[in-house]
């Protein structure tokens, strides 16, 4: 791969000679790319003079140099504003997540600040994925820009993460409480209460002691997590992936019934009422 050296503050030059050999191989190259691209995109970049295309390799070989972190900060600078403006035009969807964060009694508002700092994490929770996919990252940034059903599915990813936080928030009785209602109860504790519980263990929120004993169960089974809002965000993004937070969401936004929720049940039974079923490592 070919390394463009620069004083600092100039753009690195795809063509140092400026040679006609060197144009017509980055034109080739271009082309290639260019079939990948939406339409507009393509007659736009076509449109450009060469010295302007030049701005646009640079911007590509300084994105792919930056750190995930680096890469979400300017994605979020450069695009923001525009996605929220996209995502408030689409009430339908908008209503509808309103509607599933109303019936799980989460009072979050979906203004334009929150889409905007939900926009924001979702650029972030992808970077921390690419950690183990690095290849996906800018590919999942692109979608969202491009791509309407992409931009529908930063709904879903609110609503998977808002009820993740609530499922943080929850002692393990709740936790319980929560999966029997389910109708595929091993399934639902083996992809959401199981990484919670361990996340609650290795963070030292909840750490069981005497397990098989009976009072020292009920100590720990009741206790309810105490986890400020920055580091309960931080671990639902380390204990789950982003698609895996949009898909949880987007399953209840097409399913309603997908997860069964008595609030009553499950966050107001008495302390004395507890089971005995144990959820092992």
């Amino acid at each position: 791969m070919t390394v463009f050296h620069s004083r600092p503050g100039q753009v690195p030059d795809p063509s140092p000679d400026g040679s006609p050999e060197a144009e017509e191989s980055w034109a080739i190259a271009a082309q290639s790319i260019l079939g990948k691209l939406p339409t507009e995109a393509k007659v736009w970049f076509e449109g450009l003079p060469w010295h302007q295309r030049r701005y646009i390799l640079s911007l590509c070989h300084l994105m792919s140099a930056a750190s995930p972190e680096m890469q979400a900060e300017f994605l979020d600078e450069y695009t923001a504003d525009g996605l929220v403006t996209r995502q408030l035009e689409d009430k339908e969807t908008e209503q509808r997540v309103r509607d599933y964060l109303g019936e799980f009694r989460i009072d979050t508002d979906l203004n334009a600040r929150v889409l905007r700092h939900y926009i924001r994490q979702f650029y972030i929770h992808s970077a921390q994925d690419s950690r183990r996919q690095p290849d996906q990252y800018l590919r999942s940034a692109l979608r969202l820009v491009f791509s309407t059903e992409e931009r529908n599915n930063v709904f879903s990813y609110i609503l998977g993460f808002e009820l993740l936080k609530m499922m943080f928030r929850m002692s393990w009785g709740q936790h319980e409480r929560l999966y029997r209602l389910q109708r595929n109860q091993e399934e639902f504790i083996e992809h959401y209460i199981r990484p919670i519980q361990h996340a609650h263990r290795i963070n030292n929120i909840i750490v069981p002691k005497d397990e098989g004993v009976f009072f020292a169960k009920r100590d720990y089974f009741v206790q309810k997590p105490v986890i400020s809002e920055r580091k309960l965000v931080a671990l639902v993004m380390a204990t789950f992936v982003t698609d895996f937070v949009s898909g949880f969401g987007f399953s209840i936004i097409r399913h309603p019934n997908s997860v069964v929720f008595d609030y009553d049940y499950i966050m107001n039974m008495p302390q004395e009422a507890i089971f005995d079923v144990q959820f092992s490592e």
